[in-house]
């Protein structure tokens, strides 16, 4: 069987935010979206609502050019924003905005998803990540996928960055996870025994009519149905793109070593759903600070053991793709912690220095708008 072709692209959605209040732009001008299609064309698009921005790299053969072109996509739209007295957030949830006040783009798609799916979509005031990497036959994508699975409430963990929603401290890291799991066909994928498997299924529900095609099926990673990838969807967009730049690094590397074991006739064993959905929220819960259950020995292990133990996992592969340094970066993520983290750290810092609650969540707003234009450090 020829090799995975490990291909990457990353996309990232952003939410545009009002210099002047720090809230989100309901309706920005249109003129805004036009510069940035002008100098970015079909690398950048509208998101489902008005104050939302999505961008999405070309496919790269290695983890530092497609976070080089996600640095100067990023770098475009904060200069174009400027131009209109707006500016890009990184972040899965804005520290204050309130959903019922946000537009929805006026986009023949989203306007069928909000008839269809009702409230839960009229409160998708959220922003993503999602990286595709290049997987070529079918059968591989979807055993990869079930594999892979196990990981992704590690990735989820490292990758936080939504504390906040409409003001108000969720004691989660990424709430972002519980406003989008009110949608059907969302969470971790089902388990398929081959991708003719998968098509009956889809085949099924298209039949039924309960959708369209398979891109309503949101699972947290799946088979892409526009490109010949599987894509990663759990994690919250990353603030500092470094971090986004270790979390493409460990999708890349961990399906290389997945295909690895393929080829010694071994393969990561499957657990059972539930298992996986207990890791999942306790990423969502304690990002990098909690525990999660390590289901080869069945007990829960601090995150930061498990993410020196990921290191070594993929230290092999990691060194083939050239990826050493951004994946070494777990362990920065983990000392210093997540978005959602420092997100917390300035807003209760505020506080204590006597800063009302609204002057110290537009603190976290400022702080969101310096991160996101950081460098890549690679």
């Amino acid at each position: 069987m020829k090799p995975p072709e490990l291909s990457v692209g990353i996309e990232e959605e952003y939410f545009l935010v009002d210099l002047e209040t720090k809230d989100l732009a309901q309706d920005p001008p249109k003129e805004f979206m036009e510069q940035c299609s002008k100098k970015l064309d079909s690398r950048v698009s509208p998101e489902f609502l008005r104050s939302q921005i999505e961008v999405g790299t070309r496919p790269h053969a290695s983890i530092k050019n497609a976070i080089k072109e996600l640095e100067e996509m990023r770098a475009t739209i904060i200069d174009v924003a400027a131009e209109f007295d707006l500016a890009p957030i990184a972040a899965s949830t804005h520290p204050f905005a309130n959903y019922k006040l946000q537009i929805p783009t006026h986009r023949q798609r989203y306007e069928e998803l909000a008839k269809d799916l009702g409230a839960p979509v009229r409160r998708l005031q959220i922003c993503g990540c999602h990286v595709h990497v290049g997987i070529a036959d079918d059968d591989m994508r979807i055993d990869i996928m079930s594999q892979a699975a196990y990981f992704l409430p590690h990735i989820l963990a490292l990758s936080t960055s939504s504390p906040f929603w409409s003001g108000e401290d969720t004691s989660l890291n990424s709430y972002r996870l519980c406003v989008f799991d009110a949608l059907p066909r969302t969470g971790l994928p089902d388990y398929f025994e081959s991708y003719g498997e998968y098509e009956r299924v889809i085949e099924h529900l298209v039949n039924t009519g309960s959708i369209e095609d398979a891109t309503k099926i949101w699972w947290d990673i799946r088979p892409s149905s526009r490109f010949p990838t599987l894509e990663m969807r759990v994690a919250d967009v990353c603030t500092d793109i470094n971090d986004c730049a270790s979390i493409a690094a460990i999708y890349q590397a961990l399906i290389s070593m997945l295909y690895r074991l393929r080829e010694k006739n071994q393969r990561w064993r499957i657990y059972p759903r539930l298992t996986l959905e207990e890791n999942r929220w306790r990423a969502m819960r304690h990002g990098v600070n909690g525990k999660l259950i390590d289901l080869g020995i069945g007990k829960s292990v601090p995150f930061k053991q498990l993410a020196i133990e990921m290191v070594e996992l993929l230290e092999e592969d990691a060194g083939r793709l050239g990826t050493i340094n951004e994946l070494k970066h777990i362990k920065t993520i983990v000392k210093r912690g997540t978005s959602a983290d420092r997100q917390r750290k300035i807003f209760h810092a505020a506080i204590k220095s006597g800063t009302n609650k609204q002057q110290a969540l537009e603190k976290v707003v400022d702080h969101l708008m310096n991160e996101t234009a950081l460098q890549y450090d690679g």
